[in-house]
């Protein structure tokens, strides 16, 4: 089950990509230090890494940085489709199933 819902996230990484630019953003915004998130928010730093390199965090995980920021999902994250013709991946590299 775990191969599957990877190859999952892959393909739908194809096809769109959300950011959480606009999170990044924000702190910047705010002035809101790493430090600050993990000590002060208490935002982990596994989360941060996250964050930081576009990995799919939970709904759940979502709420709690709204609830702990102040701030709507769209402070946090942020849907960019795939321009047409450019996949971040190679074409003909997943298996069928």
């Amino acid at each position: 089950m775990q191969n599957y819902t990877r190859r999952f996230f892959a393909r739908i990484k194809e096809v769109c990509m959300i950011t959480y630019e606009p999170f990044r953003r924000m702190t910047r915004e705010r002035e809101i230090s790493t430090y600050r998130l993990i000590n002060y928010y208490k935002i982990g730093r596994s989360l941060l890494n996250r964050l930081k390199h576009d990995k799919p965090i939970t709904t759940v995980t979502l709420n709690d940085l709204c609830c702990s920021l102040g701030c709507r999902v769209e402070d946090i994250l942020e849907y960019r489709p795939d321009e047409p013709g450019k996949s971040s991946s190679s074409s003909g590299s997943h298996s069928s199933r």
